[in-house]
């Protein structure tokens, strides 16, 4: 453990020069490319410079186009909204809103379950 402090205190007095020159005999010796962790480091200068976006976290599902097998949609619309038949057949509609406020995995879960019945559902 002592030997790893060590060479992180060398590293730490290396010039910018020096430190370039380590990297390129790493990647010669052992036939690796330090790009990657280049572009990583980059990243983050990047997102402190734009302003921070909060992440959805609420999704509405929204039915796009019933499908072929309307009765299948209906069925999976009376699932995962709890209504009854009535309610589940008039919410069988292009581009109605069958659940608002969800979280991502319970929208990708009813989206797996629509696609399943046939029918294109997008979350919004």
């Amino acid at each position: 453990m002592a030997d790893i402090q060590k060479f992180i205190e060398e590293v730490k007095g290396m010039t910018v020069l020096e430190l370039n020159e380590l990297v390129k005999a790493l990647e010669e010796e052992f036939g690796v490319s330090a790009a990657a962790p280049v572009a990583v480091a980059a990243a983050p200068a990047a997102a402190e410079a734009a302003p921070a976006v909060e992440e959805k976290t609420e999704f509405k599902v929204v039915l796009k186009a019933v499908g072929a097998n309307k009765i299948g949609v209906i069925k999976v619309i009376k699932d995962v909204t709890g209504l009854g038949l009535i309610e589940s057949k008039a919410l069988a509609v292009d581009g109605a809103t069958i659940k608002d406020a969800v979280s991502k995995e319970d929208a990708d879960a009813m989206i797996a379950k629509f696609k399943e019945a046939g029918a294109e559902v997008v979350a919004e």
